[in-house]
């Protein structure tokens, strides 16, 4: 048997653009993915913390260094420019691997992942 954990957070990142006009997804800058291990196309949950959404889609690679995080396409009705979210992916392991787990989470201005 698996479990699902979390595996990796970006924790308070703010949104800088909403894209109606896409065809989905969220744009991530790729300093901010590779602070958390996140890869191209994973799936992840997105949370707003200022209206309460909760919704899965999957990350597109955006400018290294830009700060970017853009919802995309119909991601774009679920959040403003400004608005605090938290982006999370989660993996499989076995139970004897969740006792040792650590995920890596980042949140700007406070940790490195």
């Amino acid at each position: 048997m698996k479990i699902q954990v979390l595996k990796s957070k970006l924790h308070r990142v703010k949104v800088t653009e909403a894209n109606l006009n896409y065809e989905g997804s969220i744009t991530i800058d790729e300093d901010l993915m590779d602070k958390v291990g996140f890869f191209p196309y994973e799936k992840v949950q997105v949370l707003n913390f200022n209206n309460g959404a909760r919704i899965e889609t999957y990350i597109i690679v955006g400018e290294r260094g830009s700060n970017v995080i853009c919802m995309n396409g119909p991601a774009a009705r679920h959040a403003q420019v400004g608005d605090e979210l938290i982006i999370a992916s989660y993996g499989l392991v076995t139970p004897e691997e969740a006792k040792n787990h650590k995920p890596r989470i980042f949140i700007p201005g406070k940790s490195e992942a």
